[in-house]
């Protein structure tokens, strides 16, 4: 069963099958160049972490490459706590991606 609300039946163990829904969000810069603020999707086989998450949104092309290129600097949050490019993903994930910000 595929859940993504709290209080929802227990996600499976980390993702392994290809088959993890994740609800993504952009924030500041990337939701203004790419145009979306959030979306749900299903993994696709081979993407399991949060790198390879960015590099198969990379290849969306256009704006997607050239905002989620490996040379820029964008932070990755999974469940609201910072991850790094090797954090697994697993179904039901919320995932927000946003640059760095500086505060003053």
């Amino acid at each position: 069963m595929i859940t993504s609300f709290p209080g929802a039946a227990a996600r499976p163990e980390r993702y392994d099958r290809g088959m993890a829904t994740i609800d993504l969000l952009y924030f500041a810069r990337l939701r203004e160049a790419l145009g979306v603020e959030r979306e749900r999707l299903v993994l696709p086989e081979g993407v399991a972490t949060a790198g390879q998450l960015r590099a198969w949104l990379a290849a969306r092309g256009d704006a997607w490459a050239s905002e989620l290129d490996a040379k820029r600097q964008v932070r990755i949050a999974v469940n609201q706590d910072l991850a790094g490019a090797d954090q697994p993903l697993a179904d039901g994930d919320e995932v927000a991606l946003f640059p760095p910000v500086t505060g003053g």
